[in-house]
C-alpha cells in the first residue's frame, strides 16, 4: 500500500509522510519499497563545487524516498548510487535542478558502506518565464550543423566569456579555447540561467 504524499512549501517536491512505516498491510499486493529517513533527521551536509555548502533535512523535505518502485524497477537514487559506485566514479557533474537528489544519495551510500563522489551542480539553462526546456512545451531542437556556434553560446550562457571571434570557430577550436580557460568560480552559487525573452518574427 502507498499512501497519498502531501505537498511540501511551494516549489518543491510532496513530502512522503511515512503513512505505511507500520501499516501490516503494506506488504500485501503490488507495492513500492521506500527508504526509512533516520528519525532524527539530522542534516545531510556536502560541499558542493559550484554551489558551495549544501545541507538538506531529509525527513523534512522528502521523507521515506523510493529504492524500489512497485513495478519491481530500481528507483534512481539507488540505481545511481550503485552504478557510481561500480564504475569507481569520483566526481559526478549535472544539472542543480538534481541538487536535492544528492541529501538522498549519500545516506544511501553510507548505509551500503559506499563512497561519496565528489558532487559539482551546475546551473540549469531554463526558458525565460523559468521553465524548464523540454520538448513538450516545443523547446527548439538543437542543431548538429549549429553546434559550434550554440557550444559557443552556452559558454556565454555559463560566464565564460568567449571571445567574439570564436562564434565562428568549430567545435574542436572552442574545446582547445575552453578547457584552459574554464572558470568555475563564476558559477558560485549560481542555479539556473535564463535564456532571453524570444523575439517575434
Amino acid at each position: 500500500m502507498l499512501a497519498a504524499s502531501v505537498p511540501a512549501e511551494p516549489g518543491t517536491e510532496p513530502v512522503y509522510p511515512g503513512t505505511c512505516r507500520s501499516d501490516p498491510q503494506a506488504g500485501s499486493g503490488p507495492h513500492a519499497l521506500r527508504f526509512a529517513v533516520s528519525e532524527d533527521d539530522a542534516p545531510v551536509s556536502f560541499d558542493d563545487a559550484f554551489q558551495g555548502a549544501c545541507s538538506q533535512h531529509c525527513r523534512q523535505e522528502a521523507g521515506d524516498f523510493i529504492v524500489l518502485r512497485r513495478d519491481g524497477v530500481f528507483a534512481y537514487h539507488l540505481a545511481v548510487v550503485v552504478d557510481d559506485a561500480r564504475l569507481g566514479v569520483t566526481e559526478v557533474v549535472r544539472g542543480a535542478d538534481l541538487l536535492s537528489s544528492t541529501a538522498r544519495q549519500i545516506p544511501l551510500q553510507r548505509v551500503l558502506g559506499l563512497p561519496t563522489p565528489r558532487y559539482g551542480h551546475l546551473p540549469v539553462l531554463v526558458e525565460a518565464d523559468g521553465r524548464k526546456l523540454a520538448k513538450s512545451r516545443h523547446a527548439l531542437p538543437l542543431s548538429a550543423d549549429a553546434a559550434p556556434r550554440e557550444l559557443w553560446q552556452v559558454l556565454g550562457w555559463l560566464g565564460q566569456a568567449p571571445p567574439p571571434e570564436l562564434a565562428r570557430a568549430t567545435v574542436r577550436e572552442l574545446w582547445s579555447w575552453a578547457i584552459p580557460n574554464w572558470k568555475p568560480d563564476r558559477l558560485a552559487g549560481v542555479r539556473e540561467r535564463r535564456l532571453p525573452p524570444a523575439v517575434p518574427a
